[in-house]
């Protein structure tokens, strides 16, 4: 990523310009995962994707030794229930010139990506990609590693590398910048209610507030 990218309005996420791939948020996966506690991990992801179809950014499922491994999770494969995920031998995705074609199909340079594990997974095909052009955010709450210590140091490793760490609320909220954007403003105010843990309960507050503020003026 050159530094025209790291800084300014150009450097924030646009829908038009990004591109997703989720990445083995497999049974197996899971099993292993240590960095944080799996139910926020499917939370996230689910919710990221969920975004993600809100705003029309594409997005291309990946699993790796699908048989062995497990499918992607339910979850995850609902909210893109006609997509069969692109079943890869390649640890490294990027490596597997059928993810590759898809994305650069799409015709988009901002790629976010979010995987299980992030220190292997995610970090070599975030590195590599990072390498040939693209501008790599990692939804670092919708990846987790094998261990903290793993999740963190492979961050690390990719920052070095360009890329940049992301939540998958911010990824959001970058799409949606303007509440004045009415077209995707109650496909996102879903969204929040139901995977923004914290966020959501306090915008459904919010909510009330202001009917009940509404209703007062009428009385």
């Amino acid at each position: 990523m050159s530094n025209e990218t790291k800084s300014g309005l150009q450097a924030l996420l646009t829908p038009e310009e990004s591109v997703v791939v989720l990445i083995d948020h497999q049974p197996f996966q899971f099993a292993n995962l240590n960095s944080h506690e799996p139910t926020m991990i499917v939370n996230n992801v689910v919710g990221l994707a969920r975004a993600a179809k809100v705003f029309e950014v594409p997005t291309i499922l990946t699993t790796v030794l699908e048989e062995r491994g497990g499918y992607l999770i339910k979850g995850l494969q609902d909210v893109f229930p006609e997509q069969k995920p692109i079943d890869r031998t390649f640890i490294n995705t990027w490596e597997d010139e059928r993810v590759v074609d898809a994305v650069r199909a799409t015709g988009r340079k901002k790629l976010i990506i979010a995987g299980l594990w992030t220190e292997i997974c995610v970090a070599m095909p975030a590195i590599q990609a990072a390498g040939e052009g693209f501008e790599v955010f990692v939804v670092t709450d919708a990846s987790g590693g094998a261990s903290k210590e793993a999740h963190e140091m492979a961050v690390h490793r990719m920052v070095q590398a360009g890329v940049v760490p992301i939540t998958w609320q911010a990824v959001a909220g970058e799409w949606q910048r303007d509440w004045a954007r009415e077209k995707t403003f109650p496909g996102m105010t879903e969204v929040l209610l139901q995977y923004g843990g914290a966020t959501g309960v306090a915008f459904s507050w919010e909510t009330q507030l202001l009917a009940s503020g509404r209703a007062g003026n009428t009385a």
